[in-house]
């Protein structure tokens, strides 16, 4: 096989490990095997997608309308040893029983429930409301990157910075980079690792797509595993030879990367202080995001994703579709918040889903599309133990549409709190364009 043919059949093998062509074309790695790592604080997001049910996820048990509106799916009022009843907060709103896993988050205060929140825009559409969500631009359907991406772009460190701990914030510009005088000339915007942002997907979300550099992979032992053999050892030392291209540049430290990683050692990798992750997908992705985290490889921001969550039939009530899915979920992230233990002082959890559902329950035992929704923070920073956003109510006249629960919170309000109270951005402009509601009016959950 002639060099440039293998190269170029080499660079599609690097993006079936995981990188994307953006990682390619805009990469390169300024921290190398050996170098040092310092830990930070980790946002981990979640994205539940399908439109989880804020109504019976978050019971409004103290609202007479709810059970008006759902008489066969609503959450019984809680009432003590009834396993199928709400689980109460603060008197009004409760859990899922199915969330009864998060119940000892709430008693420790790392749990802050946030009620009534979601996107301004009034799609109905999965898809629209999903890219609304990922970029921070409701009803823009033009924006090219995703929040978080811009996030990772504006807070570029460069590699000798984040080795003494720095966090200084780059000015956005041209192609990502940036000017910094420490005598090491231009650095790129997010160089410190090559794990600062990691998504356990198949590919790139929207929410990470741009030019700040990303690594979305289905599993750990994928990427490793693939990384390994003969084959790859001769790809390695063709990008270690000829000019200093940025395919060359790209391929050296990902192979570096690789290298890093199976330094972690994720197939000997055994969950601390007695948490269990559950079996599904969903739980083994959160189970490799805590071993990155505890693996110490830079890693800032994590993403995964779980489905699921569109009842529109047979949804359940305490029993069910949605309860088997709110299980998962809710033994999913307490033994995430167990495994870390003291680092999730470093560390918030942010969930997230595209709208609610509609207020009353349909013809099929389930819900249609709605407005509003719920998320949860967590976090040993956050101000938990507390239901955050004021309720609007379900009366008919409270109604959005006459059909849905009311938005009282913008979701870009908690977002710009939490990557700003927990991160340290500080321009909330870059991050989400035309976000006009003044800081003063967040819920100043972080």
């Amino acid at each position: 096989m002639q060099r440039r043919v293998f190269l170029r059949s080499g660079a599609m093998a690097l993006v079936t490990m995981g990188l994307s062509p953006s990682f390619l074309r805009r990469t390169v790695f300024a921290a190398k095997l050996g170098r040092a790592r310092t830990k930070g604080k980790v946002l981990i997001c979640l994205f539940q997608r399908g439109a989880a049910d804020a109504l019976n996820v978050l019971v409004p048990h103290g609202e007479s309308e709810y059970y008006r509106l759902r008489p066969s799916i609503a959450i019984q009022r809680p009432s003590a040893g009834n396993a199928e009843a709400a689980i109460d907060l603060d008197g009004f709103f409760g859990l899922h029983p199915s969330l009864a896993p998060l119940y000892p988050l709430w008693q420790r205060g790392l749990l802050a429930p946030v009620h009534a929140v979601g996107s301004p825009s009034s799609t109905r559409s999965h898809f629209d409301a999903q890219d609304y969500m990922e970029t921070g631009t409701p009803d823009v359907k033009s924006t090219p990157d995703g929040w978080l991406n811009r996030y990772l772009a504006m807070r570029g460190t460069c590699a000798e910075c984040a080795a003494r701990g720095a966090r200084r914030p780059a000015a956005p510009a041209s192609g990502g980079w940036r000017e910094h005088d420490d005598g090491n000339g231009a650095q790129p915007a997010g160089a410190s690792s090559p794990f600062r942002a990691v998504a356990l997907s198949a590919e790139t979300p929207r929410i990470l797509e741009g030019p700040a550099p990303s690594i979305a992979m289905s599993s750990l032992s994928d990427f490793t595993i693939r990384a390994t053999g003969s084959d790859v050892q001769r790809l390695e030392a063709l990008y270690r030879t000829g000019t200093a291209d940025i395919v060359h540049g790209a391929g050296r430290e990902t192979f570096d990367a690789v290298r890093m990683l199976r330094a972690a050692d994720p197939a000997r990798y055994q969950p601390e202080h007695g948490a269990t992750y559950p079996r599904s997908p969903f739980g083994q992705r959160l189970k490799q995001i805590a071993q990155l985290i505890k693996a110490d490889v830079g890693l800032e921001i994590a993403f995964a994703d779980v489905g699921g969550w569109d009842t529109h039939v047979n949804q359940g009530g305490a029993r069910g579709q949605l309860a088997n899915r709110l299980s998962d979920f809710a033994r999913t992230l307490s033994a995430l918040v167990t495994d870390l233990d003291d680092r999730m002082e470093d560390v918030v959890i942010l969930t997230m889903s595209e709208f609610g559902r509609m207020a009353r329950e349909n013809g099929n035992g389930g819900t249609d599309h709605g407005h509003a929704g719920a998320l949860f923070v967590i976090g040993g920073a956050v101000r938990g133990h507390r239901v955050h956003g004021r309720w609007p109510g379900l009366a008919p006249e409270q109604l959005y549409q006459g059909r849905d629960l009311a938005l009282t919170t913008d979701f870009r309000a908690v977002f710009a709190d939490v990557v700003t109270g927990h991160l340290g951005a500080d321009s909330v402009e870059t991050l989400f364009p035309g976000f006009g509601v003044p800081r003063q009016q967040w819920l100043n959950i972080v």
